[in-house]
Parts: structure tokens; C-alpha cells; sequence
């Protein structure tokens, strides 16, 4: 799978133009295909999301790297994703921040990434099931906050409060398929400033059920 990992690397640069050095190099070390059920396997290093089950999607890996890459991570973070899915998001992060945390909606994937990323080694990555809407108070504040998948047209009000002054939250935000790559920036004065980037796709977010 070694092969398949640098062609992706290759394509994210290439057909994207992403360089970013430090991402793509933990990417190139992480076996995407262990975050799958094996019967998508052949699939994991297409350039496009792939299936794992429960309506849910292993995000294409240019996203990933796009998203990560807009975190601006140094490796001294401690840092919230919103929806582990099948964990290899977190499994990224983690080699690129002092600590992830991470909130699933869905049991069985909470489960399935947490028996993964702690038979992979990856020891500073914190799963919990629960309503990614509301975050993960006891933790907080975060560095950063990246949301994986597609919210309407705002952030649940929760994830700025859990947001340190001077941190950064990503998150694809509109109606439909189509969603704004929007990056955050919570100033010294508590202010939150936007930034808008380019459309990507995403299964929208699953909020908690009365």
C-alpha cells in the first residue's frame, strides 16, 4: 500500500496544488486502508470519500489534507474534531498536535475508530461518543477545532465558546451537497473573524435526537 500512499500524496500535490510538507509527509506514514472495513479497502487511496458504513464517509484525502494544512497546526495544540467517523482524520492530526479530541454521534463508529487508533500506537487521540454539537466542555479550550461534517449556514455557538482566544476553527458550512470551507479565527478580544475558502462536499451533520 506504500505505492498507493505516495500516488496519493502525489496527486494532492500535483492535481491540487497542496504542498504543504508537513501534512502530506504524516499522511504518507499513516495506512488509510486500516480505517476502512475491508470491503472498501481497494478504494481508500482513490481520490474521492469512501464508504464506512452507517451513511458515513472517509473524507476524500485531498479534504483532509486541505482542512489539516488550514489548522496551522505546530505541534503544540490541543485540538477538537467534530465527527471521528472512521478515525484516520484524528490519526492526522495527532502526529501534527500535542493532543486530539474527538466526538462521534454514531456508537459504532466511535467504537470501531477507538479499537483502531489504539491498535495503531496512536496514544494521544481521545474518543468519545456523543453529540459533536455540544463539543467536549470537559476539555476545553481548545488550540483548535475542525468540524468534518457538512453544518447549515453557522457553527453551534458551543464550539466558539470552547474555542481558545487566538484559536482556529474549520468548518464546511451551506445547504446542499455543496459546502464553504470557512475557517475561523477567534481574536485577543474574543472577536471571530471568517474566512472563506474554496466548495468542497460532505454528508451533513448528524445532530443528537430528542
Amino acid at each position: 500500500m506504500k505505492d498507493e500512499r505516495e500516488q496519493m500524496v502525489y496527486t494532492i500535490k500535483s492535481k491540487y496544488g497542496l504542498g504543504s510538507s508537513d501534512v502530506l509527509s504524516v499522511m504518507l506514514q499513516i495506512p488509510r486502508e486500516k480505517f476502512v472495513p475491508k470491503r472498501y479497502r481497494d478504494m481508500v487511496y482513490h481520490d474521492g470519500p469512501v464508504s464506512i458504513g452507517y451513511g458515513q464517509t472517509m473524507s476524500q484525502p485531498y479534504t483532509v489534507a486541505y482542512m489539516t494544512d488550514l489548522l496551522e497546526l505546530t505541534g503544540k495544540e490541543k485540538v477538537l474534531e467534530i465527527g471521528t467517523g472512521s478515525g484516520y482524520q484524528a490519526a492526522v492530526l495527532s502526529r501534527l498536535a500535542k493532543g486530539v479530541y474527538t466526538v462521534e454521534i454514531i456508537r459504532q463508529l466511535a467504537d470501531g475508530a477507538k479499537k483502531t487508533l489504539k491498535k495503531l500506537g496512536f496514544r494521544n487521540v481521545y474518543v468519545r461518543k456523543g453529540s459533536g454539537e455540544y463539543g467536549w466542555r470537559k476539555n476545553a479550550p481548545y488550540d483548535a477545532i475542525i468540524v468534518t461534517a457538512g453544518l447549515g449556514d453557522k457553527v453551534p455557538e458551543e464550539l466558539f465558546d470552547q474555542l481558545k482566544k487566538g484559536g482556529v476553527l474549520v468548518a464546511p458550512l451551506g445547504r446542499g451537497h455543496d459546502k464553504t470551507m470557512t475557517r475561523f479565527e477567534k481574536n485577543k478580544n474574543g472577536e471571530i473573524i471568517r474566512e472563506k475558502f474554496g466548495i468542497f462536499h460532505f454528508v451533513p451533520f448528524v445532530e443528537e435526537k430528542d
